[in-house]
């Protein structure tokens, strides 16, 4: 215990898609965050490191977009303050909500940061109403909960915003100690072309060296390097500091908490048995009935392919089922397109490329491959997919038309009627139209289906044939029945 030593806060932003929480993180120091990011959203987690007035301060930067709800419920858990942004001429948003029961869970302080007061139809007064709504009662209405009112665009409020988080800290007395071996949260993870598999660790004790043993429960590695958020190389990295590190045997899984292990045996005995090698999926059945879309999904780092697995299971499925064969980071493969053309998939990327050879084989097989940079357009073309494909299977296929020759029964909303097909089968079991002199009458169905006085599954054109209907119209002498059904009609596409 005397070795406990104050530890810098480590702060988790929150709240919902453009409100400014990227901006507000380039506002404390020039990260330059959304100038990196597609479509000016961010994307995956990252954490960043600043100094204020001397003490450091670690942020986490999580994603606002409402498909990474489970990365930014992770984000709450590593933290010890939550800022949440909240943009004044917006107000309370469904994701502001989320964020706020994020928190709330995790249990962890929270400072509400009332950004774009700059704007003329910023209004505080009313964004802190609607807060009180959702029972954050901030300081100025008589809560416990401090506020700010800042824009990220000015820099305003960005000084007392930075006090404010280190206030707290003091006051929850945030300690560490140096000198045991680390533990902490994997925070996001890659497969680099030229370093291999990739982690950047968020320590919440101890410290970490080159050459110590880390481990998951999927995985572990001997730290081979190590480099600071801005990329450079450092000797150790101390409590509440986040670092990106070399060495593991692959990208472990985001979220995933490690810890340093004396050695490889005591590593190995840590990693779950039941857990499925990278890119192994589940395999379930499929509903009789149900069209299926497989997918291969390949992303840039292991944050992706956590966020566009949820969202993508989210997608409405009754008719439809979307089944992951195989989700991995990396760029898309030959070995990728090989699996498609077998497995009748379609290949998803994500903020990755296509290999020259996977790119000539994919044309010669006619494999489909879908690239994008923002996950929203992504899941937009699914549903577009998906859309398409419904339309395609609920056709109406024409069977036949029986010409009505006699009534020999009505009762309640059922006839047996004879008479001869006219054109193409009819079927039993099938659905009706009622024409009289061309004109629609009204709709019913083929209950049975009898010749010779014998149950019979069908009837073709110049039969004569006795049927059990049952419609909302009466029947007449003279009537033509269209007989169809709803067929699937296949799509190339798929």
């Amino acid at each position: 215990m005397a070795n406990l030593k104050p530890r810098p806060p480590i702060v988790v932003v929150l709240g919902h898609v453009d409100h400014g929480k990227s901006s507000i993180l380039e506002a404390i120091k020039d990260f330059k965050i959304t100038a990196k990011e597609s479509g000016g959203i961010t994307q995956h987690i990252g954490a960043y490191e600043v100094d204020y007035n001397g003490k450091k301060i670690t942020f986490i930067d999580t994603p606002g977009h409402e498909a990474f709800s489970a990365m930014r419920s992770r984000g709450a858990k590593v933290a010890d303050i939550a800022i949440l942004v909240v943009a004044g001429e917006e107000g309370i948003k469904p994701q502001t909500k989320e964020a706020i029961l994020h928190i709330k869970k995790a249990g962890i302080s929270m400072i509400v940061a009332i950004n774009k007061i700059d704007k003329p139809e910023a209004n505080p007064a009313k964004v802190k109403g609607e807060l009180a709504k959702e029972d954050i009662l901030v300081e100025s209405m008589g809560g416990k909960i401090p506020s700010v009112e800042v824009s990220a665009k000015t820099k305003k409020g960005i000084p007392e915003l930075l006090e404010l988080i280190l206030l707290i800290g003091e006051m929850e007395k945030l300690e560490g100690d140096s000198e045991k071996p680390a533990e902490g949260v994997i925070v996001e993870s890659y497969l680099d072309d030229q370093r291999g598999p990739t982690a950047t660790l968020l320590l919440r004790d101890g410290s970490l060296n080159p050459g110590d043993i880390a481990g998951t429960a999927s995985v572990f590695g001997k730290i081979k390097a190590m480099e600071d958020f801005q990329g450079r190389a450092i000797e150790r990295a101390m409590p509440s500091q986040p670092v990106i590190v070399m060495g593991f045997e692959k990208a472990p899984q985001v979220g995933e908490k490690f810890q340093v292990y004396s050695d490889i045996e005591s590593a190995q005995k840590y990693i779950t048995k039941k857990e499925r090698k990278a890119g192994e999926r589940e395999v379930f059945f499929v509903e009789e009935g149900k069209k299926v879309f497989n997918f291969i999904l390949k992303t840039d780092v292991q944050g992706s392919v956590e966020a566009l697995d949820e969202v993508i299971k989210d997608l409405p499925q009754e008719k439809i089922v979307l089944r992951i064969i195989k989700q991995e980071v990396g760029d898309i493969s030959e070995s990728d397109v090989k699996l498609a053309k077998s497995g009748n998939c379609r290949i998803l990327g994500f903020r990755v490329k296509i290999t020259p050879t996977a790119a000539t084989l994919a044309e010669r097989d006619e494999i489909k491959i879908m690239l994008f940079d923002v996950i929203y357009d992504l899941v937009q073309a699914v549903r577009k997919m998906m859309e398409k494909s419904i339309e395609s299977e609920e056709v109406k296929l024409e069977l036949g038309k029986l010409k009505a020759l006699a009534i020999f029964l009505t009762e309640k909303n059922r006839q047996i009627i004879g008479g001869k097909v006219v054109a193409g089968e009819i079927k039993k079991g099938t659905s009706v139209e009622v024409f009289r002199n061309e004109e629609f009458m009204g709709k019913g169905k083929m209950i049975n289906l009898q010749k010779n006085k014998k149950d019979a599954n069908l009837a073709i054109k110049g039969e004569e044939c006795g049927i059990l209907y049952e419609g909302d119209v009466k029947v007449q002498e003279g009537d033509i029945l269209l007989v169809y059904t709803y067929g699937i009609r296949k799509d190339s596409s798929s």
